[in-house]
């Protein structure tokens, strides 16, 4: 209904799961924007956000109830468009919208960034280059955006196992979420030095 008040959108799709999304993105195509609430039940942090700018490249709203300051940044780096706060007045998803029609991101009235240059890409390579073979394998699944129990499987590693390594790989990298490590990896082409090393 919200959608509907603010936008001159004719069609709105939705669905209740990240991978219902996906599925509804391969049958029925690429939406002109999508909407997407952090707290599905088969998303986990950012994975979601980064698995969908994978299957479509248009800009991304996130809704969220979380909206610190921290989360608000991470998915702005992450690679939404913009960020409102769940239970925002109607009036702010219109100023959402307008805004990706500019071609501007939007961040929510009185919120500041955070400043979250972690490391220069010479540090950033130094750190990744401590990862074990499977913390670096387990680091690329996680940049693919896939889950732990998919990561479990795709390794024949219990799931337990693997929150172990991303704990791990997230103290190395001197980072606080999934989020940031994949930041990092991709700033410092980690897909590439895997494959040299392949």
């Amino acid at each position: 209904m919200t959608l509907q008040a603010v936008t001159s959108a004719t069609t709105i799709r939705a669905t209740d799961s990240l991978t219902a999304a996906l599925a509804d993105i391969e049958a029925q195509g690429t939406p002109d924007i999508i909407v997407l609430d952090l707290n599905l039940p088969d998303v986990d942090g950012f994975d979601g956000l980064i698995r969908l700018k994978t299957a479509a490249p248009v800009p991304v709203i996130v809704v969220s109830s979380m909206s610190d300051a921290r989360v608000i940044t991470s998915a702005l780096q992450a690679g939404a468009a913009g960020f409102v706060p769940k239970h925002s007045p109607r009036e702010v998803f219109a100023l959402a919208f307008d805004a990706i029609k500019r071609g501007e991101r939007f961040v929510p009235e009185g919120c500041d960034l955070i400043d979250e240059d972690l490391h220069s890409p010479d540090d950033a390579a130094a750190r990744l280059a401590t990862l074990t073979n499977q913390q670096a394998r387990i680091l690329q699944l996680i940049c693919e955006g896939k889950l732990n129990k998919q990561i479990a499987f795709d390794l024949s590693i219990a799931e337990t196992t693997v929150k172990a390594h991303v704990t791990a790989i997230m103290r190395k990298l001197g980072v606080q979420s999934r989020t940031q490590a994949v930041l990092i990896a991709k700033e410092t082409s980690f897909a590439n030095i895997l494959q040299d090393e392949a």
